[in-house]
């Protein structure tokens, strides 16, 4: 430890010395100034001869901060920091009505014409106005050419396009917000995670069974500077801690098995303390050890309850992405809900919303949470579908017939191009039974079906779905704690071995009743746009009807020998 003496003063001169320093300048507005300033340079003076200057510029740059710990086998695998500074540069080229955007910018910036500049969106980590704005300057020229080629390209294109009368334009006229977030602190107690990390990943090893495990605790900062020139400035500060458990094994099948717990909160207090985190990892252990002995079952089609979280997954899969505006428009886009506001899409007693303004749902936190989204707009409660009448989209500065405003969902992960997506996705219902009654109506629907069991999911990895043309419209699901519900006495089994697929319009509508109490599911979805934050809050549902298919069967043999750890105990340890 380094210290240093420094000499004691009178306290009256201490006192003039305090009251004389001025405060501190805030080094964020000190740098949204320099963007400010280079942004207007090249919105008054950036132009190539012979051809249009760029109507609309907007200028981002997103401070990176994070800490993670990964430890396996009782001892630290990973422990490492970083800091980086990215740049987004937005410049547009026409007019709101018709502009240079489209699916092709996507890859053509950086692409092979232009200078090795093209590619570089890094920014200073020093807090210098002067090498921002030289950053700024070089993607700027760079964005401008391409945006300039891409128009004219566009352009071209249009004389053998079919005119679309209802085509909506290019980018959407929004009022300009000014914000600066208060500094959100962001403290990491290094040696106490690690100790955590090294404690419960040591658990693991009394169960050899369990070949594989990771304690993972993660630590995200981001701060965002937005300027634009229409005269956004905007700076948010987001802090995002996680901690995972994860572990894997084999049935004596071959099949491969994981279970996990994870845990998302916007402060390092938001964590689960040692006793929590105790509980969680001997069910974790607990429920892999008996999937292990698990009997895999045959694939299936029948009525199922899905627990909350796993039909907050189902919600997100079916409904949510295909109601993202982006996905209404383009070659590509299967357009599933296209055209269909003021349509039934749901039973009647089913209304979906999307709301990031919401921070919280009883003390727990949401992952979609935020302030304003990558495109300077206000995140705002969107109502998709009332009542099981489609309303709306989720929508971003890209706009669709009929609805000319973004409603702040124009996402993105770091650098990438913003488009429409989930924040906090909520289900809400009218036809609501307690548990024992919707057991009581799956069971009561397998008879009526003519079959020997029913299923409950209650857990659930995650999901995935196709939304493009090219492919069918459908999702999968990949439950993990699947139970089969006996007809004749109504007791659960545990089962392995499947996974839910379907399609979106044919599966929603065979929800026939849900649960009272809304669960909530945490994570990160990843689309074009990255890997942004997002929370689905939804009730457990009954299904009329659902199907499910067998997994891909492993038949790998576990690890030969038995682990090194056998028989051993974290006191065990050489030290």
């Amino acid at each position: 430890m380094r210290t240093r003496n420094w000499p004691v003063l009178p306290l009256l001169a201490a006192s003039v010395l305090l009251t004389a320093a001025a405060p501190a300048p805030d080094a964020r507005v000190t740098l949204l100034n320099a963007m400010a300033d280079e942004l207007q340079r090249n919105q008054k003076q950036l132009k190539l001869q012979n051809h249009e200057p760029p109507y609309f510029m907007s200028y981002q740059l997103k401070e990176g901060e994070q800490h993670g710990i990964v430890a396996r086998y009782g001892a630290i695998f990973l422990d490492d920091s970083y800091r980086e500074r990215k740049l987004y540069v937005d410049v547009r080229v026409g007019s709101y009505e018709f502009d240079n955007s489209g699916p092709e910018e996507y890859d053509f910036f950086g692409g092979g014409r232009g200078s090795s500049y093209s590619a570089n969106k890094d920014a200073p980590i020093d807090d210098s106005p002067l090498a921002l704005r030289t950053s700024l300057w070089l993607v700027t020229d760079e964005k401008y050419k391409a945006a300039l080629s891409q128009f004219l390209k566009k352009k071209a294109e249009n004389v053998y396009a079919v005119e679309d009368p209802k085509q909506a334009p290019s980018f959407s006229k929004e009022k300009p917000a000014t914000y600066v977030q208060q500094p959100v602190a962001f403290p990491f107690d290094h040696d106490r995670w690690a100790r955590v990390a090294r404690e419960v990943s040591a658990r693991f090893k009394a169960h050899p069974e369990i070949f594989d495990s990771e304690v993972r605790v993660t630590a995200d900062k981001v701060r965002r500077l937005f300027v634009s020139s229409e005269g956004g400035r905007i700076v948010t500060e987001e802090t995002m801690y996680g901690l995972h458990v994860t572990a894997v094994t084999r049935a004596e099948d071959g099949q491969l098995l994981d279970n996990s717990r994870n845990y998302y909160a916007p402060t390092e207090a938001g964590l689960p303390d040692d006793k929590k985190l105790a509980e969680a990892t001997t069910k974790v252990i607990d429920e892999l050890l008996a999937l292990r002995k698990a009997p895999a079952i045959d694939p299936y089609t029948g009525p199922a309850i899905l627990a909350a979280e796993a039909a907050g997954v189902l919600f997100h899969e079916t409904m949510g992405h295909r109601l993202e505006g982006d996905r209404q428009d383009g070659e590509g886009e299967g357009k599933t809900f296209r055209g269909q506001v003021g349509k039934q899409l749901l039973p009647t007693f089913i209304s979906l919303v999307d709301d990031p303004t919401v921070r919280s749902l009883r003390d727990e936190p949401l992952n979609g949470y935020y302030e304003y989204d990558e495109e300077g707009v206000k995140g705002q409660r969107t109502v998709l579908v009332d009542k099981g009448v489609l309303k709306g989209y989720l929508l971003s500065r890209r706009p669709l017939d009929g609805f000319p405003l973004s409603n702040g969902h124009g996402r993105s992960q770091g650098t990438r191009k913003p488009v429409a997506r989930m924040a906090n996705l909520i289900v809400e219902s009218t036809k609501q039974v307690d548990d024992a009654e919707l057991k009581k109506q799956l069971i009561a629907e397998a008879k009526r079906q003519g079959k020997p069991y029913g299923l409950i999911i209650r857990d659930i990895t995650g999901g995935n779905t196709n939304t493009s043309s090219y492919g069918y419209q459908a999702f999968k699901g990949m439950p993990r704690m699947v139970y089969r519900v006996d007809v004749k006495t109504g007791q659960e089994t545990l089962v392995r071995g499947v996974e839910i697929v379907g399609t979106p319009l044919s599966s929603m509508n065979r929800i026939v009743a849900t649960g009272r109490k809304q669960g909530i599911f945490n994570g990160y979805c990843g689309a074009e746009s990255g890997n942004v934050p997002v929370s689905t809050v939804a009730p457990p549902v009954l299904l009329q009807e659902i199907e499910l298919q067998r997994t891909v069967e492993g038949k790998d043999r576990p690890p030969i020998l038995l682990s090194p750890t056998e028989g051993t105990t974290a006191s065990d340890e050489v030290k």
